[in-house]
């Protein structure tokens, strides 16, 4: 069959596009006709052509129908959807034609028939709309499918129009675009605690030194006719208490971030933000006084790397604990001073993660000794820590997390001064900056003064103004092993086990200066011996939700510690187990519900015995109410 010379005289592709036209424009007026459902889809001129003597297929398939305004209207609503439309039949045929013909390969007729077929849907799908609209009632509104990635995009743009344009006409007093770069955290929490200690057998006879006190004062004159400050061992106290914290962390950029926060507390102790309410005369508070805020963190950061990938932060200033470790070995509320170096890094399927750090913990004051001409040596202490773990899967839905860490507290040991005579409580001893500047309970403690026995204290008999420092050097290892079973997501089992060895201990050392943490006399003036040591562990099980998503989520936990008089420093462990230190063994049990995502409710109950010295239990339970932003 010859083609039309109009149509050979064109390019192949230029005739395939000017018959599928006609076909197009033929589609535009299709009405199914179902007295001859055959036919559905073609127009009626088309069918009658075919149908006609001396016409073929192939001519009619080039020619097609009649002009569009020579074809009847359409009779029904709304068109229905022929199973092939014209365009894709014509179109098919016509190519088929055209490879017959060797006008066309095969790979060219393929390509080309994909093409059309995604614009005859397309053209479809716009008639069957423009045929609905055409009949919509008044009220009808017709909507046009937007994708949800363009939707996404057009929010963003709404947006930032409306608050650029509420920043310019000052409609609301809105913050710059920079505090999107801003992270605000924090929290509330109210607790009531009672701590039980009467009818527990305790020992009442003046056994247990309030150390902390005692260094934080004028120094205690032994030969005096005073108890020194005794810790509670035999009445029950309820309190309620509040906590309040709140801070943020600001990204800068090229990795580096600033984060600063604040909190209460009843002093500027280290582990501890809790602030009791209606406290002691001595105290702040009472009355509906005012409580005082403290600077809590102050930190920069630089961060090199993926958050969830290989990753290495740098820490200046105060900051949260950068340490894998438990509240055996650090208090949860605990801040870091110094420089820390933290990193990890995937190594197959597991995780590699390690912490240096160097911290300061005390530094003499400029002016030492204040009330001298002649000024005392420094005697700085500092924390060197060192840690290495790794996190891996043992099998599906099984992680295990192990890591082992060094801990050096240099100087942090008390020292015996030279020879002098203190004629008053403002004398100065050259060691006197050797006593901590902050204790809980439970250490071993030395005097740190050389008092000579003299005429001017009557030999030794009065003006024996003395203060304590710890008996013991800690260099601990620390090693801390985490097992997470998610086999009954979303509820996770976990298994944790906390172990730490002074290795710096020394018994024979410690006994020629123990005053505290010694047995029984064995006779009238004769020290009891020494029965402080050396180790602590904690095996702690926890279930139910790992995080609080919704009301309802709960979880439980219960925990056995036993942590011997010098096993670590007892500034800066738990300050809740035991009243808070070291020289303690017991149980724990708590559980925690979700009231809404971001509210908890949760109850503790404690039980400990005193380790070495004179028998003291303590039981102690807790209610918290936390609200977090």
């Amino acid at each position: 069959m010859m083609l039309p010379s109009s149509i050979r005289r064109l390019p192949v592709f230029s005739c395939l596009l000017l018959m599928t036209s006609q076909a197009l424009r033929a589609q535009q007026a299709v009405v199914p006709q179902p007295q001859a459902p055959q036919d559905a889809g073609l127009p009626q001129a088309v069918v009658a052509a075919a149908d006609a003597p001396g016409i073929s297929d192939e001519a009619v398939m080039l020619l097609g129908g009649p002009p569009v305004e020579e074809l009847p209207k359409p009779a029904l609503p709304t068109p229905a959807v022929a199973a092939d439309s014209p365009a894709t039949s014509v179109t098919l045929n016509l190519l088929k034609l055209m490879v017959a013909k060797k006008l066309l390969s095969q790979e060219e007729a393929e390509a080309l028939i994909s093409q059309a077929q995604a614009e005859a849907e397309t053209a479809k799908s716009q008639l069957l709309e423009d045929a609905a609209l055409a009949h919509a009632g008044p009220g009808d509104v017709r909507v046009t499918y937007i994708p949800e990635n363009v939707k996404q995009e057009l929010r963003e743009e709404i947006r930032g129009e409306v608050m650029q344009k509420a920043r310019d006409e000052k409609w609301l007093d809105l913050p710059d675009e920079k505090s999107d770069n801003i992270e605000w955290f924090g929290d509330l929490r109210m607790r009531y605690r009672g701590d039980l200690l009467a009818n527990q057998g305790n020992d009442n006879s003046g056994a247990f030194p309030n150390f902390n006190q005692l260094n934080t004062g004028r120094p205690f004159d032994t030969a005096g006719n005073n108890f020194s400050p005794q810790h509670n061992v035999d009445q029950d106290r309820y309190t309620f208490q509040l906590r309040a914290r709140a801070g943020l962390e600001a990204s800068l950029e090229d990795g580096w971030f600033i984060g600063a926060g604040i909190g209460t507390g009843e002093n500027n102790s280290p582990v501890t933000q809790n602030q009791s309410l209606g406290t002691t005369l001595n105290g702040q508070g009472g009355n509906f006084s005012k409580y005082s805020i403290w600077l809590d963190r102050a930190y920069v950061r630089y961060e090199v790397g993926s958050e969830l990938g290989n990753n290495v932060n740098l820490f200046l200033g105060r900051y949260n604990n950068p340490f894998m470790s438990t509240e055996m070995m650090w208090d949860e509320d605990l801040g870091f001073d110094g420089l820390a170096l933290k990193g990890r890094r995937k190594v197959g399927r597991s995780t590699v993660f390690g912490t240096l750090g160097a911290f300061p913990i005390f530094n003499s004051d400029f002016n030492f000794a204040v009330n001298q001409p002649s000024k005392v040596a420094s005697n700085d202490k500092y924390l060197y820590g060192a840690q290495l773990g790794i996190q891996f899967a043992l099998a599906e839905k099984i992680t295990a997390k192990v890591a082992a860490a060094y801990y050096d507290f240099d100087s942090i040991e008390g020292r015996l001064s030279s020879p002098f005579v203190p004629l008053s409580d403002q004398d100065i001893g050259d060691t006197d900056e050797s006593r901590p500047s902050f204790a809980q309970r439970g250490n071993t403690y030395r005097p740190i003064r050389n008092i000579l026995p003299t005429a001017d204290n009557n030999m030794g008999t009065i003006n024996q103004f003395q203060y304590y420092g710890l008996a013991s050097k800690f260099r601990d290892i620390d090693i801390n092993a985490r097992l997470d079973f998610d086999l009954w997501e979303p509820y996770r089992l976990s298994l944790i086990a906390d172990y730490v060895k002074n290795t710096a201990w020394n018994p024979s050392e410690i006994d020629k200066v123990a005053v505290n943490n010694r047995g029984p006399s064995p006779a009238n003036n004769v020290l009891g011996s020494y029965e402080g040591g050396d180790t602590a562990f904690m095996l702690r099980a926890e279930f139910g939700r790992p995080r609080f998503e919704k009301r309802g989520d709960w979880s439980a936990w219960v925990d056995y510690r036993y942590v011997e008089s010098d096993a670590m420093p007892d500034a800066f462990t738990d300050s809740d187990f035991g009243g808070g230190g070291t020289n303690f063994e017991g149980f724990s049990l708590g559980a925690s519900v979700a009231l809404s995502r971001r509210v908890r409710m949760a109850a503790r109950w404690m039980s400990t015995s005193e380790i070495a010295g004179p028998p003291l239990s303590t039981d102690i339970f807790m209610f918290d109410f936390t609200a977090e932003f």
